[in-house]
């Protein structure tokens, strides 16, 4: 009879074991947070970010000192959908006119090249400033210039590429600088202005003892020269060999790296006695197959030469340019364009440099973050500087329409949701975060 009711008792807590397994499994996964971890992605996959309820943040600098220390927390940077699954390279442009408004006033940035300057150069609109990227699926963290500047603190933060990172890294700059009181405290250490003759930039924010940093190299791969049988010296692109400025990009803790656009130009896209391996010049080559070895070049020497636990590494996608009826180089223009287009081919476009990248990164083993902006710039053709790319001189009433620039952006502009979305891959990574 014990042994039958023992039996019958054992049964029953089995049964209700089992019952309650389900509830125990669904109590788990709420309350166990998920762990953030580096994003490598493209723009057809989606990426688990997931941000605590209560995230504690870390503080600005309480007085101008050289040496800041937190005081009190910042608030969280924002909301966030509770979506398992958020793409932030997929989205759409949308029209605020009532919230957005640009980290930074048209006309008050002193580290805007001329060239980007297109309101204070004679732009009569500023609609082209009223869109806001918005992520199928969730917000991004609200961009927060002081605490990316916390994140950054005793830092190098380094952009490697062309002319286009130039464009993101004086939005960079001019984005942070809001964040501080007293602008002096930053400044270019050895006091060069921005130009686009000069190729190397530091600038140091004295609060937080970090710096932000350009150094121009428009292949990732090293430039050369050779000399004719005629003695003319002409260039050569060596796609095996890493460019000569790599042994900086050592020392920094965030890269973003880009090439792209100069691959289109004449010299590089004819291939004809320019690009060389193992110290041996092509007679011809295929320009596509030179960017993808020179891409894999790249990859390799992140592979071998950065620590993924010292660094984070972003890859900056290929900007879309608008020009119509013609190239850079051949009449293309852009002018007169108000709002971001909203349907057509161009929507969808997909480059196959982007595909090649996407193909190395995905084959390397440090942990790339692909800053995928192709899609959110197809949409922006209002936002080039088109015939607004030099300041009008001697009483000047007309600018020339016979070169325009649909390839760079407007700053502020496009380029400064490029920097909300560095901010927002470090916020929902946790990158550094310090608790004040």
């Amino acid at each position: 009879m014990a042994m039958a009711s023992f039996v019958s008792l054992r049964t029953s807590l089995s049964l209700l074991f089992l019952l309650s397994l389900p509830l125990i499994l669904l109590f788990s996964s709420h309350y166990i947070p998920s762990d953030l971890y580096p994003v490598r992605t493209s723009s057809h996959s989606s990426v688990n970010v997931s941000i605590p309820a209560s995230d504690p943040h870390p503080s600005p600098p309480s007085s101008l000192s050289s040496s800041p220390s937190p005081s009190t927390s910042l608030p969280p940077p924002s909301p966030f959908v509770p979506s398992k699954k958020c793409n932030i390279y997929e989205g759409r442009w949308v029209r605020d006119e009532t919230n957005r408004t640009p980290h930074y006033a048209p006309k008050s940035c002193p580290y805007v090249d001329e060239a980007f300057a297109c309101m204070a150069n004679g732009r009569p609109d500023d609609d082209f400033l009223k869109w806001r990227w918005e992520p199928s699926g969730c917000l991004l963290p609200r961009f927060n210039a002081t605490d990316f500047l916390v994140r950054l603190r005793g830092k190098k933060l380094m952009l490697v590429g062309d002319s286009m990172n130039r464009n993101q890294f004086e939005s960079l700059l001019c984005v942070l600088r809001e964040a501080l009181p007293d602008k002096s405290r930053m400044y270019e250490t050895r006091g060069y202005r921005i130009t686009k003759g000069r190729g190397y930039f530091i600038f140091k924010f004295k609060d937080y003892d970090c710096t932000v940093e350009f150094i121009r190299s428009h292949f990732l791969v090293k430039e050369g020269t050779r000399t004719n049988r005629l003695g003319n010296s002409n260039p050569t692109l060596s796609i095996d060999r890493i460019d000569k400025s790599a042994k900086r990009w050592k020392k920094a803790d965030i890269l973003v790296f880009n090439t792209g656009h100069w691959w289109t130009h004449g010299k590089t896209a004819r291939g004809k006695n320019y690009y060389q391996e193992g110290g041996v010049l092509y007679p011809t080559f295929d320009a596509v197959e030179a960017y993808r070895r020179a891409i894999r070049t790249w990859g390799k020497w992140i592979d071998r030469n950065i620590n993924p636990s010292k660094t984070t590494v972003f890859y900056r996608g290929y900007s879309t340019a608008h020009f119509r009826g013609g190239d850079w180089d051949s009449g293309g223009s852009c002018n007169g364009e108000k709002s971001p287009a909203l349907s057509g081919p161009i929507i969808n476009n997909y480059p196959l440099k982007m595909r090649i990248v996407e193909e190395v990164i995905n084959q390397m083993r440090f942990p790339v973050v692909l800053l995928n902006i192709t899609k959110l710039t197809n949409y922006r053709k209002d936002g080039h500087p088109s015939i607004y790319g030099k300041i009008r001189k001697n009483g000047q009433k007309k600018v020339s329409k016979r070169k325009q620039d649909c390839s760079h952006w407007c700053l502020p502009g496009v380029p400064d949701t490029w920097n909300e979305l560095i901010y927002a891959t470090l916020v929902l990574q946790g990158h550094n975060r310090e608790v004040a």
